[in-house]
């Protein structure tokens, strides 16, 4: 089983801008129902797509410098990063069918 990596704003850039593979950030909050429901999806994908691909999580309130860099205004905000771009954004607690399409081209 994969496990998820907590990313601080300490981390972030060592983690996600530098990762050899594609990394599926999930920017989330302690208080954030939907994120707990994303929670489930999220770590499910870690175990189906590792080795493919990084799955991170950064908590918001702790890391608002990377939080506001990347424009997050409502979480869950799921983005792919491949070669250090962001690629990709999802908003709100998707379907993992939903996640999946936005994740598997860049695998």
């Amino acid at each position: 089983m994969s496990t998820v990596i907590n990313v601080t704003e300490a981390t972030f850039k060592q983690e996600v801008l530098e990762s050899a593979t594609p990394v599926l950030v999930k920017f989330w909050a302690p208080w954030c129902g939907p994120c707990k429901l994303l929670a489930t999806v999220v770590d499910e994908f870690a175990s189906e797509y590792e080795g493919q691909v990084k799955v991170v999580r950064l908590n918001t309130d702790q890391n608002p410098t990377v939080a506001s860099h990347y424009g997050i205004r409502s979480i869950p905000t799921l983005m792919v990063f491949r070669g250090g771009r962001q690629v990709n954004t999802v908003v709100g607690a998707v379907a993992k069918e939903t996640l999946s399409k936005a994740l598997i081209e860049y695998i």
